[in-house]
């Protein structure tokens, strides 16, 4: 039987399952700011951080709740809406003299072609340079939300009851084609 055994305690959080110290550390040595994307089931928050010993600084954030403000009504926790809010970011960065970052997806699993990659390709079309492949980036039919405008058109004929359930705030916000919404916000995110 073993007496006075020590035990070393993980740091909170690590415990929490958190913060994984071994990927921060390797971000932090890049010495670069780092492009910190988070994402909700109806949101989606991007920050581009400095790091600094009293604690990181935020430069940047962007969030899909500001879209509103540009006359977007549609869903905020999908693709395009990633794309857009990383579009905002994008420019909000330029205008603040930031010309690159590195990518900190934090603990959300590496999955390509998901929102996080839309938020990045945001981000990139915006003119921030980020180090990536270009095999991560969704198809640019997804990004438009062609997916979105194909599906409400399909669903409209075969089943107006369903469509009239799955499409209710595009019904409600008068929207006749996503896509063409979609274009139409990125164009005033452009003009900013």
């Amino acid at each position: 039987m073993v007496k006075n055994k020590i035990q070393e305690v993980p740091v909170r959080r690590k415990r929490e399952s958190k913060t994984n110290y071994r990927k921060r550390i390797a971000l932090l040595k890049s010495d670069k700011p780092r492009l910190v994307i988070r994402k909700s089931l109806s949101n989606i928050n991007l920050q581009i951080v400095e790091y600094s010993s009293k604690g990181d600084k935020i430069m940047v954030s962007a969030n899909s709740r500001e879209l509103a403000k540009l006359g977007y009504k549609m869903s905020r926790g999908n693709m395009p809406a990633s794309y857009l809010t990383g579009l905002i970011l994008g420019q909000k960065a330029k205008n603040k003299k930031i010309t690159e970052a590195i990518l900190d997806a934090g603990l959300n699993v590496d999955v390509k072609k998901s929102r996080i990659y839309a938020a990045l390709k945001g981000v990139i079309d915006a003119g921030i340079k980020v180090p990536c492949s270009e095999k991560v980036f969704p198809p640019k039919e997804r990004i438009d939300g062609e997916h979105i405008s194909n599906y409400a058109d399909k669903l409209k004929k075969e089943n107006n009851e369903a469509y009239q359930k799955q499409f209710s705030l595009m019904i409600k916000n008068n929207i006749e084609d996503a896509k063409k919404h979609i274009s139409d916000t990125k164009e005033k995110i452009m003009k900013v």
